[in-house]
């Protein structure tokens, strides 16, 4: 039987705040395999996000067992995480976070100046990077030269240039039009099903969610539901979303908001 890329027991959050105990996460058990692309989804304060963060192994549980492809990540040390961090996951954020100075391939670049890549080979992962994106015609253009959906482009070939397993991505839709949200949600599904990537998506819009094949349901800090997609929605050629079941082309007219 393979190995889980993601495997959670028991898992919990506490935060103290004051005199005040929350509990982010409560019980969590799940495990998501190679390839697979799951959505999170939950109200605000419903636990998605601290399981995001510890899943990308920038929080710790206060209980509970997190395995990354079957290895305890309480037992990696610091180094082992951020080389955890550098090599296996991708991130994707909401708000993008390109620096404003930089140019896209720059920007691109950056994972990859961290890990003391020669120069030449970070300028050719990143336009390949860039390329798989479909926005190598911007790399010399400035955050502030680009739209939203364009940035998040950049953000995310940022996030693959050093070829991770898993990519997580928190609200990566948040701030952009629904023709933009559904290119985003076109290339992820073209990086899963091209390359295999394992794909975790936060997400509040029911909509978004259904690009994904799975959908997990946070409340109050607990896993209350798990199901697959029944009827999965598909990017066509332009990336924009259509209703279709999986594994056959959406109708005609099918709904792209």
């Amino acid at each position: 039987m393979a190995v889980p890329v993601i495997e959670v027991v028991g898992l919990g959050k506490t935060y103290r705040l004051g005199e005040v105990t929350v509990e982010a996460l409560r019980d969590v058990t799940l495990s998501i395999g190679q390839g697979e692309f799951v959505a999170v989804m939950g109200s605000s304060g419903s636990g998605k996000s601290t399981l995001m963060n510890i899943l990308g192994c920038l929080d710790r549980p206060t209980a509970g067992i997190y395995r990354l492809d079957g290895k305890d990540v309480a037992e990696m040390d610091k180094d082992a995480l951020a080389l955890v961090r550098s090599r296996k996951i991708g991130f994707v954020f909401q708000m993008y976070n390109l620096l404003p100075r930089m140019s896209a391939i720059e920007n691109v670049e950056l994972p990859m100046v961290y890990d003391a890549v020669p120069g030449a080979d970070r300028r050719r992962r990143g336009r390949e990077a860039l390329g798989s994106v479909g926005i190598l015609d911007r790399e010399h253009h400035n955050p502030s030269q680009l739209s939203g959906g364009q940035q998040q482009r950049v953000a995310i070939a940022r996030s693959i240039v050093n070829s991770p397993s898993l990519l997580l991505a928190d609200e990566p839709t948040g701030n952009l039009d629904t023709a933009a949200s559904d290119d985003i949600m076109g290339i992820f599904q073209r990086l899963n099903d091209e390359r295999g990537i394992t794909l975790v998506l936060v997400t509040h819009e029911p909509d978004i969610a259904q690009f994904a094949k799975r959908i997990l349901r946070f409340r109050d800090g607990r896993l209350v539901s798990d199901e697959a997609v029944r009827d999965r929605r598909r990017a066509d050629g332009d990336g924009h979303g259509t209703a279709g079941k999986e594994g056959t082309p959406a109708e005609d007219g099918g709904e792209a908001g």
